[in-house]
């Protein structure tokens, strides 16, 4: 089972930074730079250069407002980016569960071979 995954947007979201700022334009419905920058501990030229990867990866879009633009989260590749990685989360949760049914089984084998009762000579009193 593969599952297609836009790296350039999950490189984009893959930045704490650029998390933040999402989330401030979700919660703020907007932003500039000079706005975002007042809220984040980096310059204003560093919060332009965030939002451009972010507009390069379609998860913002900028309007023209006086000399600064206004960022809006682009919903539609957010939702894209939340559909990814819930396809990457179950695949996941269907690997590792296979590998839990194979620990178990080999935890079961090596239970019954060096389990209580399997005789003194497998890691109880020696004999004589």
């Amino acid at each position: 089972m593969s599952v297609a995954v836009d790296d350039d947007l999950w490189s984009a979201i893959g930045d704490p930074t650029r998390r933040r700022m999402l989330d401030l334009l979700l919660s703020d419905g907007r932003g500039t730079a000079t706005s975002l920058s007042e809220q984040l501990p980096v310059t204003r030229q560093a919060v332009a250069k965030h939002l451009g990867v972010l507009d390069r990866a379609g998860l913002v879009q900028g309007t023209t407002a006086g000399r600064e633009k206004l960022y809006r989260v682009d919903q539609a590749q957010l939702a894209r980016a939340v559909g990814q990685l819930m396809e990457v989360g179950s695949t996941w949760d269907a690997r590792l569960g296979r590998i839990r049914r194979i620990a178990e089984r080999i935890q079961r084998a090596a239970g019954g071979a060096d389990g209580p009762g399997a005789g003194s000579a497998a890691g109880g009193k020696p004999s004589r």
